[in-house]
């Protein structure tokens, strides 16, 4: 029998303590579930208000554009109004010099020479600057050696070289020379 007490003893106090814990855990979940509540209603709230803060109602702006003079062109009409010629060239810089063959390419490109490369030559240790014609456009080559001050009928610096496998009509590589050329000189100097 008094085992049977001490059962009943134990029955009834684990009883009772499973009551206050489940009485405890329902009183911390009402707290935790209010506390959603209440934050949900202030994260409502500021949204709200961070709205009708952005939206304006003020004084309208007025955006107004310059106007132009002259109106823009498109590339087709530079072109008919200054067309390139039909002169292809590629430029090889020989010498070394960086950024020496974009400026070739500067120049020849205001006479309307169309360049369709410029690139490093196979190596840097060209004396002279040479036109290296590589078809028979014999109009372009006298318009190239014209531009830059060569004399077409030297054979140091004008060389015809036919070559069928490239898309170019001139070859131009710079030699260490090129400071002597009076129109390049012209040109870096400007």
């Amino acid at each position: 029998m008094s085992k049977l007490k001490s059962l009943i003893k134990f029955n009834f106090f684990s009883t009772s303590s499973r009551k206050k814990s489940t009485t405890n855990k329902a009183q911390k979940m009402g707290l935790v579930n209010s506390a959603i509540a209440i934050l949900s209603l202030l994260l409502v709230a500021f949204i709200f208000s961070f709205s009708s803060r952005q939206t304006q109602s003020g004084v309208p702006i007025e955006v107004t554009f310059p106007t132009m003079k002259d109106a823009p062109k498109l590339a087709t009409e530079i072109y008919e109004a200054n067309p390139v010629m039909d002169i292809q060239i590629e430029i090889l810089n020989g010498c070394g010099e960086p950024g020496i063959a974009a400026k070739f390419s500067n120049l020849l490109r205001d006479i309307r020479v169309d360049v369709v490369r410029s690139e490093n030559a196979d190596h840097f240790d060209y004396d002279k600057t040479m036109l290296i014609q590589r078809n028979e456009n014999i109009f372009g080559m006298k318009l190239v050696a014209e531009a830059l001050g060569f004399d077409i009928n030297n054979s140091n610096q004008v060389i015809t070289a036919a070559d069928p496998n490239l898309d170019v009509d001139i070859t131009l590589v710079i030699g260490k020379d090129f400071r002597s050329i009076s129109s390049i000189e012209a040109y870096l100097n400007n």
